[in-house]
């Protein structure tokens, strides 16, 4: 019966949870924007008493691991790492975009060949995302898009119906107009629906294998980028 620990700051959103089998034993999220810094490590540290409390052994830590907010992602990841040594358990890094996909894959009623594109927002007119089918496999790779029209048309020209959204979509409402683009409303990554992708990762041992040198999605992404402008 594996109980996880559960954070997620890559957005503007700070949510953590504590699940064990799937189920909810806490949660708490704050969706007024930013606050990572200040209510992560007493987020965390009520759920973990809860834990405690119960003598519930804590197994895992899962961290959503971006693409997302530069400073969020650093929280969440330093907390997860600092929760990780201290109690002696593996680390579940979860991609972003594939837990933004779970709200819409449990509680909308999808075409069969529905393909989804979360989003989310980095700057003007750009945007983090990915294209996944309903099984969560990759159709595009993740990426940095700048939106336009042409953006996501080979795919959208292909037929199937694409469904839009993240905190990234909104502002590409205009833009995207093609007949099979359609856009979902009020879909955000937050910890709870952390839990079906966690409880796959420890059921396949798909943990962190070496936490000290982990790093999130954007900072790798980061690093790179910085690296190559300081070859060329």
């Amino acid at each position: 019966m594996a109980c996880i620990l559960h954070i997620e700051t890559s957005t503007e959103i700070c949510s953590v949870a504590l699940s064990q089998d799937g189920t909810s034993l806490f949660q708490k999220t704050n969706r007024e924007g930013m606050q990572a810094a200040t209510l992560l490590a007493p987020y965390v540290k009520e759920a973990l008493s809860f834990a405690d409390s119960h003598a519930i052994p804590v197994d895992a830590v899962a961290v959503s691991e971006g693409p997302g907010s530069y400073t969020g992602l650093r929280i969440g990841v330093s907390t997860a790492k600092g929760v990780c040594y201290g109690r002696g358990i593996p680390m579940i890094a979860l991609p972003t975009l594939q837990v933004m996909c779970v709200p819409v894959l449990l509680y909308e009623d999808l075409p069969e060949d529905a393909l989804l594109c979360p989003m989310i927002d980095a700057r003007r007119m750009e945007v983090y995302s990915a294209v996944y089918d309903r099984a969560l496999r990759p159709v595009r790779a993740v990426g940095a898009d700048i939106v336009d029209e042409q953006t996501y048309a080979e795919l959208l020209d292909k037929g199937c119906p694409i469904y839009f959204f993240g905190n990234g979509s909104n502002k590409c409402r205009e833009v995207i107009t093609h007949p099979n683009a359609h856009f979902l409303e009020n879909i955000h990554s937050e910890a709870r629906f952390m839990f079906p992708l966690a409880e796959k990762a420890v059921a396949l041992g798909r943990f962190v294998p070496d936490i000290a040198y982990f790093e999130p999605f954007y900072l790798k992404e980061f690093q790179a980028t910085k690296a190559k402008s300081l070859l060329t």
